[in-house]
């Protein structure tokens, strides 16, 4: 069973077990789950449901990991023939969510 999620106009195809890393969020200091409304695919053994553009009552439910840091990347800013060429890097934070359940409609 898996399904295609989508959260901050990035989608992800999820199964129940796999982490996922989702942008960073405002969360209640107590919140530990995190659910995913807008499925637009959902696939078990017998049913496959396509969304228009959500499949309405499915959802994903994570629990929230932690914070991770992303990988190191270096944006370069460069003028030709002007001896000026500037690199500066930064690491994305992003949230660790473990999938725990798929549910359908």
């Amino acid at each position: 069973m898996y399904a295609i999620i989508e959260d901050s106009g990035k989608q992800f195809k999820v199964a129940r077990g796999e982490t996922i890393f989702v942008d960073v969020r405002q969360l209640d200091e107590d919140q530990k789950e995190l659910e995913f409304d807008h499925v637009l695919f959902y696939r078990d053994d017998e049913t496959t449901l396509i969304g228009q553009p959500v499949v309405a009552g499915a959802k994903a439910v994570g629990a929230i990991k932690g914070i991770a840091a992303g990988p190191k990347l270096y944006p370069m800013n460069f003028k030709r023939r002007k001896d000026s060429q500037r690199r500066i890097g930064h690491r994305q934070k992003y949230l660790e969510v473990e999938i725990t359940d798929i549910t359908k409609p």
